[in-house]
């Protein structure tokens, strides 16, 4: 007949049987927390992988352009068309024909990833000619260039949604004025008259309708008698803040 197991082999299996309980316990313990920690690696990678492409796609979330903003051409159309007489000349009747015609878009709202502002004078046998207000705008149905005038000041507004690069050609276009290497509308170098393009104040050869704005430009076209001295302006006196 087997022998009871006395006191301290009883109290010896029970410390045993707590020992493997603790054991698997720890052991449990230990794979919970390696698929927790799996999971958070998982969900790290996750969001790093959406700051990424957040952060590449210019820090917000990647869309695609409105078709207005899409239509603005990178690279800008530098020939100029319309009118072929002499002045005044006035703001087109259809500003938002001859926008197109510039090859831009006509906005619900003026844009502020490129802004920029130039100025214009237009000097014809000496005398400064108005650069009216609202080329580029059609108040009727209220939407505008990216390229515009506000004012009769000669101040070209660059206000576009997109980056991009605007041309004296496309606002002359916008403007209704035809503008080539040796004429503007219709006045022709020629015949003891001459034609001249200016930037800050230096003469700039070529076709001016290629002339692309830059921040505070000082454009300058001059026509008159050669010989004819005219004062040509090499700044513009800009309010504080534009």
């Amino acid at each position: 007949m087997p022998r009871k197991p006395d006191g301290k082999a009883r109290e010896s299996r029970r410390v045993r049987a707590a020992a493997l309980r603790e054991k698997a316990a720890r052991a449990e313990r230990r794979r919970r927390l390696l698929i927790v920690l799996s999971v958070g690696i998982v969900v790290a990678a996750i969001i790093a992988g959406i700051t990424i492409a957040v952060v590449s796609s210019g820090n917000g979330p990647s869309r695609s352009p409105a078709p207005a903003e899409a239509a603005i051409p990178t690279t800008p159309v530098k020939t100029a068309s319309g009118r072929t007489t002499t002045p005044p000349w006035d703001a087109p009747s259809d500003p938002s024909a001859r926008v197109e015609a510039a090859g831009l878009p006509m906005l619900g709202e003026e844009g502020n990833v490129e802004h920029i502002h130039a100025h214009l004078d237009v000097i014809i046998n000496g005398k400064r000619v108005t650069v009216p207000a609202d080329i580029g705008i059609d108040q009727q149905a209220q939407k505008l260039s990216p390229l515009h005038t506000h004012d009769s000041n000669g101040v070209i507004h660059v206000e576009s949604p997109v980056k991009a690069t605007f041309s004296l050609g496309q606002f002359m276009t916008e403007w209704d004025l035809a503008l080539t290497q040796d004429s503007i509308g219709g006045l022709k170098a020629g015949g003891g008259n001459e034609f001249r393009a200016y930037v800050n104040g230096r003469e700039r050869p070529g076709n001016p309708a290629a002339i692309e704005f830059r921040a505070h430009d000082e454009i300058a076209l001059v026509y008159g008698p050669a010989g004819q001295k005219v004062d040509v302006p090499s700044s513009y006196d800009w309010p504080e803040g534009e």
